[in-house]
C-alpha cells in the first residue's frame, strides 16, 4: 500500500503557486488567464468565487454524459471537489447521481445554481485529512486539480485514494500528472473539444468501502 507522500515547505509551496499563476496553460479561457496572472489563483477565486462560471460548461456536461455511460461510472455517492458554480453537480444529477460539493470559494454560486450548500474545503484541508472516515463511489475534480500547489498535490491525491475507489479528473491541460506512488493507477482517458477526462483507480485496500461504493458488478470499480 502506498505511503503518504511528504510535502514541501510553505515557502517552496508559495513559489510553486506563483510560478503556476504566472504561466497558466494555453487552454485557459482568455478572459480568466490575465486575472490569474494579476491576482494569483487563490486571489482570483477569493474575489470572483461568488459569481464564477466555467466558460467550458457545455463541454464539461457533454464529456460527463459520455464517460458516465461509456465507462459505467458508479454515481451512487459522488464528491464534486472544487465544485465551482455546480456545473459537474448539475450534469451528474441529471444522470441520477447523488452529489456532495466542496469548494472554499464558490459556495454562494454553487448554492444559487444547485440549492445545496458546498463544504468549504480547500486542497490544504483535504491534504490535512478533512475527508478521513468518509466513503465516496467517485471523486470528480473539474478544471481545478491542475491549480493545486504542486507541493501539496501528492498528499491531496493520496487522501482522495483513501476515501474513493475512483477519481475522474477533467482538465484543459495535460496536467495534473497523478503518479502511481500517490495511490492511483490511470485507467482511461478521452478528449472532447480540448478538454481531457482521465479516470484513475485507487490502489488502496477498498474492502472497508465495498458495501458503500459498489452497488453491483456492472459498475466500474
Amino acid at each position: 500500500m502506498p505511503k503518504p507522500p511528504r510535502t514541501k515547505s510553505g515557502a517552496t509551496e508559495s513559489r510553486d503557486a506563483a510560478l503556476r499563476a504566472s504561466n497558466p496553460g494555453a487552454s485557459e479561457p482568455a478572459d480568466i488567464r490575465p486575472q490569474y496572472e494579476a491576482l494569483g489563483v487563490d486571489g482570483f477565486y477569493a474575489e470572483h468565487g461568488a459569481t464564477y462560471r466555467n466558460p467550458h460548461e457545455a463541454t464539461v456536461k457533454k464529456l460527463l454524459e459520455t464517460v458516465a455511460l461509456d465507462w459505467t461510472l458508479n454515481l451512487e455517492s459522488v464528491l464534486d471537489l472544487a465544485c465551482g458554480s455546480g456545473e459537474v453537480t448539475l450534469a451528474l444529477r441529471a444522470l441520477g447521481a447523488t452529489v456532495t460539493g466542496a469548494d472554499p470559494y464558490t459556495g454562494a454560486a454553487y448554492f444559487d445554481r444547485t440549492g445545496n450548500t458546498a463544504e468549504a474545503l480547500s486542497f490544504e484541508d483535504i491534504a490535512g485529512g478533512a475527508l478521513e472516515g468518509r466513503a465516496y463511489s467517485l471523486v470528480v475534480c473539474s478544471f481545478a486539480l491542475h491549480l493545486a500547489p504542486v507541493s501539496r498535490l501528492p498528499l491531496v491525491a493520496f487522501r482522495l485514494a483513501q476515501v474513493s475507489p475512483a477519481l475522474l479528473i477533467l482538465t484543459p491541460h495535460k496536467r495534473p500528472e497523478i503518479k502511481a506512488e500517490w495511490g492511483w493507477t490511470r485507467q482511461r482517458e478521452t478528449i472532447l473539444e480540448r478538454v481531457r477526462a482521465r479516470l484513475y483507480r485507487s490502489q488502496m485496500d477498498r474492502s472497508s468501502l465495498a458495501n458503500q461504493v459498489v452497488s453491483d458488478d456492472a459498475k466500474i470499480f
